[in-house]
């Protein structure tokens, strides 16, 4: 059998995750995909760069926090598999760690194996779920048998905020979420802001949009907001890139990415 078999892939409606994974450089996208990708990239010729830069924030972050003593992950919002990937980094600090992939594109169900491949010492699970039905998400049983909510949990929510508008509950559902987290767990969170390039982000609106995806870019202090009652971590909600550069490495314009990103701890 082949490895889309019984799969509905809806080959013809792009798609977000596979967008980006055409961006990244990867494989895994179809005609639709790289059709819509392509009047994105005429839109905003950046959109490449910026993807890089948030997977280089995910694993920044995700080695940060690991190092911290975290040792459980739940990233929503998976996408398609992109070595190295969350569990891989997290795992490479504390092979003990635990993580949880939640996603709902059958793409990335289907490459679900991929994401699999821990640690003996670790443990990785994969959940199909919608991220806006938060309870039905935390209900999984892959969820639910991998980590122990009783104890802290980094949340990340990498790239995703930005294709769930207010009118779909975007805060909502992020509270719901962080409610089900004890004290001293984290929230990571990066999101496409209108303040750097905001012609290039209403057409990219607009592009997504047509393409089926819903999409809402937000200022900054409506990024926050997805934070309130939590303490950010050092540098704060920052241009993404700004986030805990690596050492010598020299984060290029704002307006090159259009993305900002921040770590809190739940008190």
């Amino acid at each position: 059998m082949g490895l889309y078999d019984g799969v509905d892939l809806r080959l013809n409606v792009p798609h977000s995750a596979r967008m980006y994974d055409y961006f990244l450089g990867g494989f895994t996208n179809f005609a639709a995909d790289r059709e819509a990708a392509g009047r994105a990239l005429a839109a905003a010729p950046w959109l490449r760069a910026a993807a890089r830069v948030n997977r280089a924030f995910m694993q920044r972050s995700t080695r940060a926090l690991a190092e911290a003593g975290f040792d459980q992950f739940l990233d929503i919002g998976t996408g398609i598999p992109t070595s190295p990937n969350l569990h891989e980094v997290a795992q490479g600090v504390r092979p003990d760690a635990r993580v949880v992939y939640a996603d709902n594109d059958p793409i990335v169900l289907s490459h679900a194996q991929a994401l699999l491949t821990g640690t003996p010492e670790g443990r990785t699970a994969y959940v199909e779920a919608d991220a806006t039905d938060p309870a039905e998400l935390l209900a999984a049983p892959g969820l639910r048998e991998t980590l122990d909510l009783s104890r802290p949990v980094v949340l990340s929510l990498n790239a995703l905020l930005h294709f769930v508008p207010d009118s779909h509950g975007a805060y909502e559902l992020v509270e719901h979420l962080k409610s089900a987290l004890v004290p001293g767990s984290a929230l990571v969170l990066s999101h496409v802001s209108p303040e750097f390039a905001p012609e290039d982000i209403a057409r990219l609106t607009r592009i997504y949009e047509a393409a089926g995806t819903a999409a809402q870019a937000r200022r900054l202090l409506e990024t926050a907001r997805f934070f309130d009652g939590w303490n950010l971590l050092d540098p704060g909600l920052v241009p993404i890139a700004q986030w805990r550069p690596a050492p010598g490495e020299v984060p290029g314009p704002p307006s090159e990415v259009s993305l900002y990103a921040g770590v809190a701890i739940r008190p």
